[in-house]
């Protein structure tokens, strides 16, 4: 599937002629806390000079960025001027200029800013270098979406600069407004996970240049984790000769597979610490902090796989090839927190920022409760219990740490067995983590999974590539509140702000990773930085669509899902297939293939639901004035016209109560769907299948087929037999066909459909048994277990 979507993405995100071309003006994102409309528009053209009244480096600097991202995207040469002076009110009446000035007004803090247009001056006031910087990200995105480029050609998955100077543009206008604006929280974070799988220093410059144009100001790098450890330790050189590499890596979802199956190629990378002090000069030139991410006590196999010392057993260990949890951690013995005070000093060197995370989610106990060492450091310390002893672990560090002069911040479990007294708490598992600290008067960073969490399903898990089971659609991450309700005031202040999640496990390139971030990263953005009574979803997607214009640009593979044309089917009495076409709010063309094709702006115009006569694959996409808008190539879905299609049937033995039956899904030509972990439109069994089908009258029948579910990771397994029988009258059946099947059949889970083809025979009734195979068959993961049967679509021909 994904293989499929970046092949046709540089079809699908061609600019979309006259789309953007809207009477709105103000495309911002994220919305500025206040915007006043203004008539008119002001010319950045030849004439145009920009002026910096103030000896500011940073200032200058900032101006100079802006002009050479205008000289490189239109030809437009400007300048910057110095002036010993701020200007007079009036001095520069009638010239084309745009002035960066000192702000006075102290409510607005060191990010928030002013900026004034007009048609003769554009004014840009801020306090400070951010709030100049952020000022000027709102003027890009006034500007014509012509003004973004992308570095070393196209194609390049690098950080962002000015384009090559072109001559296509002789003026750029920016619409006449006056905004007043600064951030709702003061922590807007987004994170990467570069432990799963590597991304290169140009990558991580690009994702902190769009971060950028969004306005976030905390880069969260987890760089260590079970599966490698990314960044080089002087001291402990073995780090990343040993950690940063495993043999190869698990192929697709922990139970897609049985027996799992693995790539079978070494995989590793790690950055040098000349890369990471590159990485952390590039960002505080885009005013974003960096947070560095060193797992501890658990997530630490890579480590360990290193020294096997510090863990609790003697090892020997190996970095992970799959994903999860596992057992092995860091044992809390002197040595271990000797090993990770050196890293950590090694760590604040190369990052000046505040905070330094140390993770401190999912650490399993088993370890600790097997090693006689920490039941003595239990004893000792006077700990009741294991989440006592990561409490212990988890201050220890705070200590050493906040001796520095940094403070740590910890995912929610170091709340349990009580918390360090200096931490920020980072809520991940829900909201109840951010209420706990801010009530304990602890700070705390919201990114709850359930809207923060950008690895997951952002649309039909079906019509996705690979990624977590969750569910977290466009629409979910802009409904967030960081704030949740019923805190105090008092308690409030706690919650710094909100921060989104990219996780890595099934994300292996710069393209996979950009489709999942964006747009949700935009929206969280929003949620970021936008006052509450600002924002509004339906606004968000109208500006969205301009921004789709500046990513484009910027050569960012953002995902179109919300503009997806998703086909919903159900069956008629008559026997047919009817299918409507679920569009977005953006207005489109929605166009459809039968025959198997790529939908283009030349294929039939969606106008009313679709009558199937006979089985077809629906495909479609959406388009604006015959350019797409939707990716191509994406939505599919498969239905089935027999004729069993819209008929009852009764079953013989009833189905399990948690995949029911609804309204005769086996014969509504729907065929079942399958993504993340989850699997649609099944009816599942316990024991035997044994159904009757209700033809309605007498038919010539020579073939059935039966869609099962294979999924024997999860004990879902193909039946041992097979039987057909066939009556006239509904009472007395005559065998047509009986047939074994491979119940030891594992591999990849799949919706298997299995023909039973006999002599053509007339009948009314038709009688499928599939015969329970009872026990999972040796050979597949989990021998004796109790087996089940889920079935698809049943067909009669």
């Amino acid at each position: 599937m994904l293989t499929r979507l970046l092949l046709i993405t540089a079809l699908s995100l061609q600019l979309v002629p006259g789309l953007c071309q809207s009477t709105d003006r103000y495309t911002i994102i994220p919305r500025p806390a206040q915007l006043e409309p203004r008539a008119g528009e002001f010319i950045v053209s030849q004439r145009t000079t920009v002026i910096v009244p103030f000896a500011q480096a940073d200032v200058k600097a900032i101006a100079e960025q802006f002009t050479q991202r205008i000289s490189g995207s239109s030809g437009l040469t400007l300048t910057v001027r110095n002036l010993d002076k701020t200007p007079q009110s009036g001095q520069n009446a009638g010239a084309n200029l745009i002035q960066f000035l000192p702000l006075r007004d102290t409510t607005m803090g060191d990010e928030g800013y002013h900026l004034d247009v007009t048609p003769q001056l554009v004014t840009i006031e801020a306090a400070s270098p951010k709030g100049f910087f952020y000022a000027v990200q709102t003027l890009y995105q006034l500007l014509p979406p012509v003004v973004f480029g992308v570095e070393h050609g196209a194609g390049s998955r690098g950080a962002l600069i000015v384009p090559a100077p072109s001559p296509l543009r002789h003026a750029l206008p920016i619409p006449a407004c006056r905004i007043q604006d600064k951030p709702r929280y003061r922590y807007r974070g987004m994170s990467f996970d570069v432990g799963r799988h590597f991304f290169s220093v140009a990558f991580i410059k690009k994702y902190l240049d769009l971060m950028a144009l969004h306005k976030f100001n905390n880069f969260h790098w987890h760089l260590t984790d079970d599966q490698g450890w990314r960044i080089e330790i002087k001291k402990y050189p073995k780090l990343t000769q040993i950690g940063s590499r495993r043999s190869e890596t698990i192929l697709g979802h922990y139970d897609d597979f049985d027996p799992q199956e693995f790539d079978g190629k070494p995989y590793g990378g790690f950055y040098t610490q000349d890369e990471i002090r590159e990485v952390v000069r590039y960002a505080a030139t885009k005013y974003i902090n960096v947070v560095p991410e060193i797992e501890m006590p658990g997530h630490a196999l890579a480590a360990l796989a290193a020294y096997p010392e510090l863990a609790c057993a003697p090892g020997p260990y190996q970095v992970a090839t799959k994903w999860g949890v596992f057992e092995d951690v860091f044992c809390p013995t002197e040595k271990t927190f000797s090993f990770l005070q050196d890293v950590l000093t090694e760590v604040m060197d190369l990052f000046p920022g505040k905070y330094i995370h140390i993770g401190g989610d999912e650490c399993p106990k088993a370890a600790w409760r097997k090693s006689a060492f920490c039941q003595q450091l239990m004893k000792r310390e006077k700990l009741k219990n294991e989440n006592q002893l990561q409490s212990y672990f988890i201050t220890r560090i705070d200590k050493f740490v906040t001796s520095k002069g940094r403070r740590i911040i910890g995912w929610d479990e170091i709340l349990e067995g009580g918390i360090s007294p200096n931490a920020t708490v980072m809520s991940w598992r829900s909201v109840k983590g951010g209420i706990q600290s801010a009530r304990q008067h602890h700070d705390v960073i919201m990114t709850p999974g359930q809207f923060c969490y950008f690895d997951h399903y952002q649309g039909d898990p079906a019509q996705e590539p690979t990624a977590f089971g969750s569910f977290l659609p466009l629409e979910k991450v802009y409904s967030y509140d960081p704030t949740p309700a019923g805190l105090s005031p008092t308690e409030a202040i706690h919650i710094l702000g909100a921060q989104g999640n990219i996780w890595t496990e099934y994300i292996q390139t710069p393209e996979q990773a950009e489709y999942m971030i964006w747009p949700r990263a935009a929206a969280m953005a929003e949620v970021a930085w936008t006052p509450l009574t600002q924002k509004n979803y339906d606004d968000f997607t109208r500006r969205l669509t301009t921004h789709f214009e500046r990513l484009t640009n910027l050569d960012v593979n953002f995902a179109r899902t919300i503009y997806d044309a998703l086909p919903s089917g159900k069956s008629t009495p008559d026997g047919h297939v009817e299918v409507t076409l679920l569009a977005g709010k953006q207005p489109a063309d929605i166009r459809y293939t039968l025959d198997g094709r790529i939908p283009s702006g030349e294929s039939p115009l969606y106008e009313k639901p679709i009558l199937l006569s006979k089985s077809a694959t629906i495909r479609t996409a959406t388009f604006v004035n015959g350019k797409p808008l939707s990716q191509l190539a994406k939505v599919e879905k498969e239905y089935i016209v027999s004729k069993a299609t819209g008929k009852s049937y009764t079953f013989l033995n009833a189905p399990l109560s948690d995949r029911p039956d609804r309204n005769y899904s086996l014969t509504d030509g729907v065929t079942g769907g399958m993504g993340g972990y989850e699997v649609a439109n099944v009816v599942a069994f316990k024991n035997d299948l044994n159904v009757v089908i209700d033809l309605g009258k007498p038919e010539s029948v020579e073939s059935v087929r039966v869609g099962f579910l294979k999924y024997t990771a999860k004990n879902i397994c193909l039946p041992k037999q097979v039987e057909i029988s066939l009556s006239e009258d509904g009472k007395t059946f005559i065998p047509a066909l009986t047939a074994k099947t491979n119940t030891a059949e594992g591999g990849k889970r799949a919706f298997v459909r299995l023909p039973f083809d006999f002599q053509a025979t007339t009948a009314r009734y038709v009688r499928i048994i599939a015969r329970n195979v009872g026990q999972v068959p040796a050979g597949l993961r989990y021998p004796g277990k109790a087996a089940k049967l889920m079935i698809d679509e049943l067909e009669v021909r």
